[in-house]
């Protein structure tokens, strides 16, 4: 699940995606007529089809476990906090649960290593931030969730196509989905990898599409993928979880599959390499033309659209304005939960060695005995009183 993580000054909203059940959906050999075995195709000897090592996926892991690992350092709850989850783990101990219930450091750390904040990127221009926060994670619930999903997509897709372009496309997924967010979620920092995985998900759904001739069994697979893709985005309706980042990193996967995952068929493939008095002189074409037509308008749709998000965030647009039900994609508030995202805020006074709080939202009011409090502490005992 996703959580947010700790108010002050802002909340951290992060990204999960749930595993897929380890479903791996591979294109399949087609039937193609007899060959005289001295030219037998094998499909998994061609470059089309060759079977990748996968290591990127892995090392994106490695570099994620890195990052939290760094995060926690720098974070130094005891330093900066009044309680600590797991003190004995010393610097590396984590918030509270009631500031940050998944095991993991503070808002504010998370800001200093690269959170997507909106009016940091629109402000002062600090675009690096949607790419950094894929990279973060707001604890080790959130962490685990996410590399466990990595791991069950992303060896598999890279092991059929290669690590450039499963590369390339987790790495624009994320962008998108930071995008997506950034347009919407305008009072919270943002981190984690959802966006990604949700890119590699979506891709998933259009390789499907584009490769339509060279799968077995096709609408089972179809309607699998379907669920998955329905069960995950439903998660999002929950509070404090960042579903737009997970569309916007679905859509955008969605369409850099249909560029970086099409196939040739089989048709070109058996005509190139098999004898050449085993079939027609005719020359069959690469791909056919719905997978022409599928390539060429997703790649124009793409940059359209990455374009115009970039320009419209740069520009400080908020989408809500413009779109009064769209925050129902993101939360569903019910019975059991509100959706309330302002950002908590709160006074505090230092009389001696007494230190009084005041929530900004409902006025209550709490002392606490401690001489010379960091403004860290001050923002975590503001972060679990008031929230």
């Amino acid at each position: 699940m996703a959580g947010n993580d700790t108010p002050p000054p802002e909340q951290a909203l992060i990204r999960v995606h749930s595993p897929p059940g380890g479903n791996n959906f591979n294109p399949v050999e087609a039937e193609t007529p007899a060959l005289h075995a001295a030219t037998r195709i094998y499909y998994g000897e061609i470059n089309h089809f060759r079977k990748w090592f996968p290591w990127l996926i892995p090392s994106f892991i490695i570099a994620n476990v890195v990052m939290f690992v760094i995060t926690m350092y720098l974070n130094d709850c005891p330093q900066n906090s009044v309680s600590c989850v797991a003190r004995f783990l010393g610097r590396f101990s984590f918030q509270p649960f009631r500031e940050n219930p998944l095991l993991g450091p503070s808002s504010n750390t998370l800001q200093k290593m690269g959170a997507l904040d909106v009016s940091k990127v629109v402000h002062k221009h600090q675009v690096w931030c949607l790419i950094t926060c894929i990279w973060l994670h707001g604890g080790i619930f959130h962490l685990l969730a996410n590399m466990l999903s990595l791991l069950a997509i992303g060896i598999q897709l890279e092991r059929e196509f290669g690590y450039v372009r499963i590369g390339l496309l987790y790495i624009i997924s994320g962008v998108g989905g930071s995008l997506l967010s950034a347009l919407f979620i305008k009072s919270n920092i943002s981190v984690g990898a959802s966006g990604a995985l949700f890119g590699l998900l979506g891709s998933m759904l259009s390789e499907l599409f584009i490769n339509w001739t060279i799968y077995a069994n096709k609408f089972g697979v179809l309607v699998t993928l379907l669920i998955i893709i329905a069960v995950n985005l439903a998660v999002g309706i929950l509070p404090h979880v960042d579903n737009f980042a997970h569309i916007g990193g679905f859509l955008s996967g969605f369409f850099l599959g249909f560029v970086f995952l099409i196939r040739p068929h089989f048709g070109w493939v058996s005509q190139r390499y098999a004898a050449p008095s085993t079939y027609s002189s005719t020359p069959k074409p690469k791909f056919k033309v719905y997978q022409l037509v599928l390539w060429g308008s997703s790649l124009i749709l793409l940059i359209i659209g990455l374009t115009t998000c970039i320009v419209m965030l740069l520009h400080g647009v908020d989408l809500n304005e413009h779109c009064s039900w769209c925050h129902y994609l993101s939360c569903v508030p019910t019975s059991k939960w509100s959706c309330n995202t302002e950002p908590i805020s709160c006074l505090s006074e230092q009389f001696g060695n007494e230190l009084r709080i005041t929530c900004s939202n409902s006025n209550r009011t709490r002392t606490y005995q401690l001489p010379n409090p960091s403004t860290s502490q001050i923002q975590g005992l503001c972060g679990q009183f008031c929230r």
